[in-house]
C-alpha cells in the first residue's frame, strides 16, 4: 500500500495497528539504456511486493540523490548531500510526528551513502524510532546468484536490467569492463564510460533476473520483521 492510494484517515488507522514504513531513496541520474528513475525503480517494485504480503505502508519516494559524476549525462538531475540530509531530516520528522516508529530505508543508489551515517544522529535524537537500511544490489544473495551464473554485476549493465526498467533496445554485444575511475570532473567521466554503462552483459535471462528479484524481496520481508539484538 501506498500513501498516495489512501486518505489521512486510512493512515490514522493504519498506525492504530502498525508503526512500521518502508522509505525509497534512489537518484534520477543516466543508466545507459535503462530508465533514468532505475534506482527509485526497484526498490519501489520490492517494496510493492513486499507491502503485498506484509501490508507495511511505502511512503512516497525520494526521487532524487546525489549524483555530481553524471551531470554530463542529460537527464540527470542531482542533489547536493546536505539537501538529501536535510530531507530526510524533514521526512523522518513528519512520520515521526503521525506515529511511525519503525522505517525501513530502501536505497537504491549508491551516491546516497552518506544518509545511512545520518540516519544513526536520527536514531540517537529519537530513541524510540528504529531504522532499517538495504541496498539490493549488495545483498549476499545477489553476490552468491552473480557468481553462480559467472555474470560481473556492474552499474547500468545486466544486474539493472529488470523488465520494468529496460526502456529501449540493449546491445547484444559485451562491453569492456571499466572499473571506476579516480574522482574526476564529469565531463572526462563521460568520456570514459561512453554509453554510461560499466561495462559487461547487458542483460541476463530472465530467470536469473527473476531469481535476484525474489531473493532481495525475501530479504526486505525478513528485514521489515525488525527484529534486532541489542
Amino acid at each position: 500500500m501506498r500513501f498516495e492510494d489512501l486518505n489521512w484517515m486510512d493512515i490514522e488507522s493504519y498506525l492504530k495497528e502498525d508503526n512500521r514504513l518502508m522509505l525509497i531513496i534512489g537518484a534520477c541520474e543516466q543508466h545507459g539504456y535503462l530508465s533514468l528513475s532505475t534506482d527509485i525503480k526497484i526498490p519501489l517494485a520490492l517494496a510493492d511486493a513486499a507491502s503485498q504480503k506484509t501490508g507495511v505502508l511505502i511512503a512516497p519516494p525520494v526521487n532524487f540523490g546525489c549524483s555530481p559524476y553524471f551531470q554530463s549525462y542529460p537527464g540527470t538531475i542531482s542533489i547536493r548531500i546536505n539537501t538529501l540530509l536535510n530531507l530526510l531530516e524533514d521526512i523522518v520528522f513528519s512520520v515521526y510526528q503521525s506515529g511511525f516508529r519503525k522505517i525501513l530505508v530502501l536505497n537504491g543508489h549508491g551516491g546516497n551513502a552518506a544518509a545511512r551515517t545520518f540516519l544513526y544522529e536520527m536514531a540517537n535524537k529519537f530513541p524510540d524510532l528504529e531504522f532499517g537500511w538495504y541496498e539490493w544490489w549488495k545483498s549476499p544473495a545477489v553476490e552468491g546468484i552473480s557468481r553462480k551464473y559467472d555474470l560481473k554485476p556492474a552499474h547500468a549493465n545486466w544486474l539493472e536490467a529488470f523488465s520494468f526498467t529496460v526502456v529501449s533496445e540493449l546491445p547484444q554485444k559485451q562491453k569492456a569492463e571499466i572499473e571506476e575511475s579516480a574522482i574526476v570532473h564529469h565531463e572526462k567521466l563521460r568520456r570514459l564510460y561512453d554509453d554510461g554503462s560499466f561495462g559487461g552483459l547487458f542483460s541476463a535471462p530472465q530467470q536469473i533476473m527473476d531469481e535476484i528479484f525474489n531473493a532481495c524481496l525475501e530479504e526486505v520481508i525478513e528485514l521489515l520483521e525488525f527484529n534486532t539484538t541489542l
